[in-house]
């Protein structure tokens, strides 16, 4: 009989979206832009004493806006502006479309015309179709999940979404679930 477990997430790289305290725990998320679960997760990320790691989980399948601010999100960080970008998007998810994206990233000051490239280009999908694909090989199933060394600390902390071990390949039920709340 084959071992049908899910592979590991791949390790830190040096073009992966982090921030945090560098002697913070890494917690290692993949994430979607217009997923509410994901926006409290967030939120709950930022007053935490973690080092973050943001990666796409964006399925066209789960939401039709899920790729193009993924791949806004990518361009904005072509013009080193990833978390201010991302920052923006999931505090007004209700504003999603593409005149939005353009508002946000004159706001922040970026290059429009380069934005504009950028979000179309080969780069940005490539970047956001790797992640999900490892996303997936991981047993990523759901938005969000994290994957972090101590996964009982995390969810004792209250994480509001799935949580895995970085060694382990066993899923962990979700506290949304838990909560009765039904995640993405």
């Amino acid at each position: 009989m084959s071992d049908l477990a899910s592979a590991p997430p791949p390790a830190l790289r040096g073009d992966d979206h982090v921030r945090g305290p560098e002697d913070g725990p890494l917690v290692i998320v993949y994430a979607d832009f217009t997923c509410p679960y994901c926006a409290v997760a967030r939120e709950w990320l930022q007053a935490a004493p973690v080092r973050t790691v943001f990666r796409h989980f964006a399925l066209k399948a789960k939401h039709p806006r899920a790729v193009p601010t993924a791949l806004a999100a990518e361009a904005a960080a072509m013009q080193d502006a990833f978390w201010p970008f991302h920052d923006e998007l999931y505090d007004d998810q209700g504003r999603l479309d593409d005149p939005h994206l353009w508002a946000r990233a004159e706001a922040l000051g970026l290059d429009l015309d380069r934005f504009e490239a950028d979000r179309r280009g080969d780069d940005a999908a490539a970047r956001v179709r790797r992640d999900v694909r490892e996303g997936l090989a991981a047993g990523v199933a759901e938005t969000p999940t994290a994957f972090t060394e101590n996964p009982e600390r995390l969810r004792m902390l209250g994480y509001p979404g799935a949580v895995r071990s970085q060694e382990s390949e066993t899923a962990r039920q979700p506290m949304s679930a838990r909560e009765g709340n039904s995640p993405r």
